[in-house]
């Protein structure tokens, strides 16, 4: 590690993620996005849609959600070659590839620390095509540079609105681009 190798300290952002904020309240994401949303038609979201980072991020929305006991599912997306998705299938917290994902920002090698399952409703894996081919889509349609890991979260977001649409259900879907 190259930390140890010369003598400075690691900064570890990935194990205890999830601990960055209280959940419960007066943190900066969960209560932002619910504040923000206090004003559209359907307040409070059907589904939440987020890529898996960390971890950090679905823990912290996760339990929120289940805190204020609001019915939101929390929809988690994992790219290509990333080990959460396996992870949540098979509850092996030790799984590790000897690959990365290729898409920057979301998929790990390993299952980090702050990855709790037990908070997320449903998850699925993104084929890396699918999630270029979505980011690139929107930069087309909003004239704004995105990444990959935005093209993630937006198929997955998409596919949900098309299933509520189809099941002539309402409400607002959350994501984060």
């Amino acid at each position: 590690m190259l930390a140890r190798d010369i003598g400075g300290y690691f900064m570890d952002q990935f194990t205890y993620a999830e601990r960055a904020t209280d959940w419960r309240g007066n943190n900066k994401i969960a209560e932002s996005i619910f504040t923000q949303m206090e004003h559209e038609p359907s307040p409070i979201p059907a589904h939440l849609v987020m890529s898996t980072g960390t971890g950090g991020t679905s823990a912290t929305l996760g339990r929120y959600i289940r805190h204020k006991g609001y019915d939101t599912e929390i929809k988690v997306v994992d790219p290509e070659s990333s080990v959460f998705y396996d992870s949540y299938v098979t509850g092996d917290r030790s799984l590790v590839s000897d690959r990365s994902s290729r898409i920057e920002g979301v998929g790990r090698p390993k299952v980090q620390h702050s990855f709790q399952s037990g908070v997320i409703d449903h998850m699925i894996q993104v084929p890396d095509a699918a999630s270029i081919a979505t980011m690139l889509w929107l930069e087309e349609l909003i004239g704004r540079k995105t990444g990959p890991s935005t093209g993630t979260n937006l198929w997955r977001a998409l596919a949900v609105a098309q299933g509520m649409v189809r099941d002539n259900r309402q409400g607002s879907i959350v994501t984060l681009l």
